[in-house]
């Protein structure tokens, strides 16, 4: 063990620790939870950390060697080294500040170590060096803006991989006529490729929905201090850090016109977790739709067949599961519920911050990492494999009485519901019944009832 202090005092830390004795009261104080802030959440602080120390250093504020220290300490934090050394819980004080100095401390042990001390030594201060010119009331909105911002784009991906699978359905099952279903009873007719479609479509306008929160998720108040107005920084500290963040990342992020806002609200990411949310119940929606379309094989719909990815029973031999499907749904309650959890946090701000931080940067990460490989899972493993049971879908066209819909403008409402009502209680299908009453004959039954007029869209 070796001794470190912070503002409250000495403490014992394990010798082989980089972190010091802030991060070690924080250990003894927030045992809450299994739950660790992510790996993405701690590159996003490192990363603002280099940024800050290399816009203190063009500044004049921070002496060059400190400076190449940090900037090096960072780097090999972000490369992969250390990450056993950030063991805090996620629940804590609700701004983050044991993280942020866990993360001070580890950077400030290891660049003392690079120019020539031990841990400990402070030859580069936690506070005085790494932090400077930063609190966490900016550090760590900040790092959940950038850490969000780079998930993003992955989810986005995610949503563009799982819409070319289903368009590629689409245009495969274009001809498969089916019978639609309205409150799960028979409705007209549709094709398979349609309803197909219809979900593309639903899933492209959620990947714009994404896109549009870019917009305001990249405005950084990094640099704000305390409570955004940058006390003890010069006026260039911002749009330096911000600089030299995007040179790090290739990214387009910029100063926050407000700071002070910045510091207060949290809505960006709530509506970012909307976003994902809304995703998620129609992601979910689909999937239940494939369980249904795919129920059986004897006793359900049996309109598609998923591929088989598993054993589905431990006691009934030859079962088979949407298993894929199941996976998705449980992942979009999963998101449904982060949502729940940070629009809650989000707006539980009181005057100038927002004290719940931690949480919203854990559920955000969560919900966007688990949305983007729920998304590609499904596209690979599930939607890519979908067979049409073509003949099973005609049968259910034949024998849907809702056919009957078709022959309103040519015999009229109470005709038709009279037919159906016959269809219901004999067992005959519609056809049958229209040419033996000689309502019709084969060739203008035929006319009205071909596949492509009933399917086709009116626009």
């Amino acid at each position: 063990m070796r001794t470190e202090r912070d503002s409250f005092g000495e403490l014992s830390v394990p010798d082989d620790a980089y972190y010091g004795a802030h991060t070690q009261r924080s250990l003894q104080n927030f045992q809450i939870s299994s739950l660790k802030w992510q790996p993405e959440l701690i590159h996003a602080i490192v990363l603002i950390k280099k940024s800050c120390a290399q816009a203190n250093q063009e500044l004049g504020m921070l002496e060059y060697k400190k400076a190449e220290a940090i900037a090096k300490a960072c780097d090999e934090i972000l490369g992969g080294k250390f990450a056993d050394q950030f063991p805090l819980d996620i629940f804590q004080a609700g701004s983050g500040t044991s993280t942020n100095m866990n993360v001070n401390e580890v950077i400030a042990n290891r660049a003392t170590e690079l120019l020539g001390g031990k841990k400990g030594e402070r030859l580069v201060h936690p506070n005085d060096d790494v932090n400077k010119g930063e609190s966490t009331n900016n550090v760590i909105p900040s790092a959940i803006r950038v850490a969000s911002a780079l998930a993003l784009e992955e989810a986005m991906r995610s949503l563009d991989r799982l819409k070319i699978s289903l368009d590629t359905k689409s245009q495969e099952f274009k001809h498969v006529v089916k019978s639609a279903r309205t409150h799960l009873q028979d409705a007209v007719p549709i094709t398979l490729g349609q309803e197909f479609q219809a979900y593309a479509t639903a899933i492209g306008k959620h990947r714009t929905r994404m896109k549009e929160c870019q917009k305001f998720l990249k405005q950084l108040g990094i640099g704000g201090n305390a409570v955004g107005t940058g006390l003890n920084t010069k006026p260039a500290f911002r749009a330096s850090i911000v600089g030299h963040l995007n040179k790090q990342i290739h990214g387009n992020f910029s100063v926050s016109p407000d700071g002070i806002e910045s510091t207060q609200f949290l809505t960006d990411i709530a509506v970012l977790s909307s976003a994902l949310k809304n995703a998620a119940l129609d992601v979910n929606k689909i999937a239940n739709d494939f369980r249904l379309m795919a129920s059986g094989p004897q006793t359900g719909f049996n309109e598609i067949t998923l591929p088989a990815v598993e054993p589905g029973s431990s006691i009934m031999p030859g079962k088979i599961n949407p298993s894929v499907c199941e996976a998705v749904n449980m992942a979009c309650y999963r998101v449904m519920g982060n949502d729940t959890t940070i629009s809650l946090a989000a707006g539980a701000g009181q005057l100038d911050l927002n004290t719940h931080m931690p949480i919203v940067s854990y559920c955000i990460i969560e919900s966007l990492g688990i949305l983007s490989n729920a998304s590609t899972t499904f596209a690979e493993k599930c939607i890519d494999g979908i067979k049409a049971n073509e003949e099973r879908c005609r049968w259910y066209v034949e024998h849907s009485a809702a056919l009957a819909t078709a022959l309103n403008p040519h015999l009229g409402y109470d005709t038709v519901a009279a037919l159906v009502k016959e269809s219901l209680a004999s067992g005959k299908n519609i056809r049958e019944l229209v040419i033996e009453k000689g309502l019709l004959n084969k060739s203008q039954l035929d006319a009205i009832l071909a596949p492509e007029k009933l399917t086709r869209q009116n626009l």
